[in-house]
């Protein structure tokens, strides 16, 4: 099977490819997963995929057989790159994602999805570092929802928007006092602004997605990718801390980003349907 692999242990496979690899493979011997809502599901999917929407990923990867090929798609392939990303940090090691999703499937033209150029934690971060990062990377999310705000005129949009934004807003404080309560000053720590989820500085990111930012579709979409990259990052906090405080506020920070995926989805679903 032809494919691109890169560093971050995720596949691309692109449409013909895979065209050829469920011809040349018996059905039952890989998975197919579709992480988009229940109604785009319902539109159109590939033939023999299974249903995952990405708010649900979470909680259904023991259902996930980590022996068998897995294969993610999505409208235009922005969701299904970061749920791959998410599965292989999370020990899924044979997993591609379909290069422009079931738009470059069907049409065979689709827009590249934006890049993120993740960079994830170290993984021997204290709980101070841990929080102070989290910390930093509200604070750039906040920038991302703001610009969002800024040119965003459907009110539903603006709705959510206005919520995540105080959402994020509160995570920060949470963060910020548990800073404190560990003997630390969360003002000095937390003053570096620019950063959001991936460690990406917002106006360099702002700048190359500009375009992604000129439809309410595309703006959900690319809170999406955010939004499960900020999951990723609590669960693996969550999972190294060693400090209990700090380790069950990143268990409600996880419970929060998955409830802002799925308005995020059951949102960008509704419009897609309007």
């Amino acid at each position: 099977m032809a494919h691109d692999e890169n560093p971050s242990g995720v596949a691309v496979i692109f449409p013909d490819d895979l065209q050829i690899y469920i011809a040349e493979h018996r059905e039952g011997s890989y998975q197919l997963i579709d992480v988009r809502q229940p109604e785009e599901y319902e539109q159109s999917h590939l033939p023999g995929s299974r249903l995952i929407p990405l708010p649900l990923l979470v909680d259904s990867m023991e259902e996930l057989d980590r022996a068998r090929d897995l294969i993610i798609y999505c409208a235009v392939g922005g969701r299904s790159r970061m749920a791959a990303h998410f599965l292989v940090r999370r020990g899924f090691n044979r997993v591609f994602h379909l290069q422009g999703g079931i738009e470059a499937w069907e049409h065979r033209t689709a827009a590249s999805p934006p890049e993120l150029h993740l960079q994830f934690m170290r993984g021997d971060e204290s709980a101070i570092e841990a929080a102070t990062i989290a910390c930093r990377f509200e604070t750039g999310l906040e920038q991302f929802y703001s610009t969002v705000l800024e040119r965003s005129r459907i009110a539903e949009v603006r709705d959510l928007v206005e919520k995540l934004l105080r959402a994020e807003e509160s995570h920060k404080q949470n963060l910020m006092r548990l800073i404190g309560s560990l003997g630390a000053e969360p003002e000095a720590l937390c003053a570096r602004e620019g950063l959001m989820e991936g460690g990406l500085e917002i106006d360099d990111f702002l700048a190359r997605n500009d375009y992604y930012l000129k439809s309410a579709q595309d703006c959900l979409e690319l809170a999406m990718m955010i939004e499960i990259q900020a999951l990723d990052m609590y669960l693996h906090m969550a999972q190294t801390c060693t400090d209990a405080a700090a380790k069950e506020l990143f268990h409600r920070l996880c419970e929060d980003e998955k409830a802002h995926l799925n308005s995020l989805a059951e949102l960008s679903a509704k419009i897609g349907r309007g």
